[in-house]
């Protein structure tokens, strides 16, 4: 808000906001921020926006309605499918490992595992239980 002249003659002016008449003076210099007021409380929303997308529950300002949780469920299943491959990949590991763990020293054993591996997969292929 800017300021009330009073006299212009006497150099006197009131600032409705302080409430105050004061004396005008060449060597201080009065701006009026209400224009820019709106687009400082903008900034402020995005820059909370932006603190909100560091959190997976919080609603951000550009989505829609109801959407907070979005990013928790996403990365909920994510982490769910990404347990399952690992857990595939370290169960292949370990059967592999197993199978040339024999103490068997003619090395039937791992004959054996492979066959029984490759009979598996082909059953499977197949249709068969």
């Amino acid at each position: 808000m800017g300021i009330v002249r009073i006299s212009s003659e006497l150099g006197l002016s009131f600032d409705p906001l302080k409430g105050m008449v004061a004396e005008e003076r060449d060597d201080v210099v009065q701006y009026a921020l209400d224009p820019i007021i709106p687009m400082v409380e903008r900034l402020d929303h995005i820059a909370d926006d932006l603190v909100n997308q560091l959190g997976p529950d919080s609603e951000l300002m550009e989505s829609y309605a109801n959407r907070g949780k979005a990013s928790y469920i996403g990365g909920l299943y994510t982490n769910i499918w990404m347990g399952f491959i690992i857990g595939l990949v370290v169960a292949f590991v370990i059967l592999i490992a197993s199978l040339y763990a024999t103490p068997d020293a003619n090395q039937d054993g791992i004959k054996d595992g492979i066959k029984l591996i490759t009979d598996a997969l082909n059953s499977t292929a197949i249709g068969g239980a």
